[in-house]
C-alpha cells in the first residue's frame, strides 16, 4: 500500500515539475512577444511525463537527464512553435494561443496539486486511530 502511495506522488510531482517547466517556458515566449527574431517554444507534456516517469519508447519526449545520474530530473525535448501568420520581424509568438497556454497549464497545475493534497490527506486520515478526533 506504501509503495502504491510513493509512486502516485512520484508520478504527481513530475507532473508538477513538468507542468513549472512548462510554465516558465509560456511566460518566456510572453514576455518576448515584441522581441524580432524570437521564436516561441513548447514541448509536448505527455510525451515528456512519459519519458520522465519511465513509461515511453526509447528517447521519446526526453533530451537528456539534468543531474546526469538515474533519478535526474529529465528535460523536456523543446520543440518550436508553429507561428500561425508570419510576422515582418520573424517573431513566432501568438499571443492568443500563449495566453490560452499558460490559464491551461495554470489549471491543471492546481488541479494537480488538489489531487497530491487529497491522497495525503485520505491517507492521514486512513491512518488516524478510531478513538482520535
Amino acid at each position: 500500500m506504501l509503495q502504491r502511495l510513493t509512486e502516485s506522488l512520484n508520478f504527481h510531482s513530475q507532473a508538477l515539475t513538468l507542468r513549472t517547466e512548462r510554465q516558465r517556458l509560456i511566460a518566456s515566449n510572453i514576455a518576448n512577444a515584441d522581441t524580432p527574431g524570437y521564436q516561441a517554444r513548447d514541448f509536448d507534456f505527455g510525451a515528456a511525463l512519459r519519458a520522465a516517469s519511465g513509461r515511453a519508447a526509447s528517447g521519446e519526449g526526453i533530451a537528456r537527464n539534468v543531474m546526469g545520474a538515474p533519478g535526474g530530473r529529465p528535460d523536456p525535448v523543446l520543440r518550436y512553435a508553429v507561428p500561425s501568420q508570419t510576422n515582418l520581424d520573424s517573431n513566432s509568438v501568438d499571443m492568443d494561443r500563449e495566453r490560452a497556454a499558460f490559464a491551461d497549464n495554470a489549471v491543471k497545475y492546481e488541479s494537480t496539486v488538489r489531487f497530491i493534497s487529497g491522497s495525503v490527506r485520505t491517507m492521514l486520515d486512513a491512518m488516524k486511530s478510531y478513538n482520535q478526533p
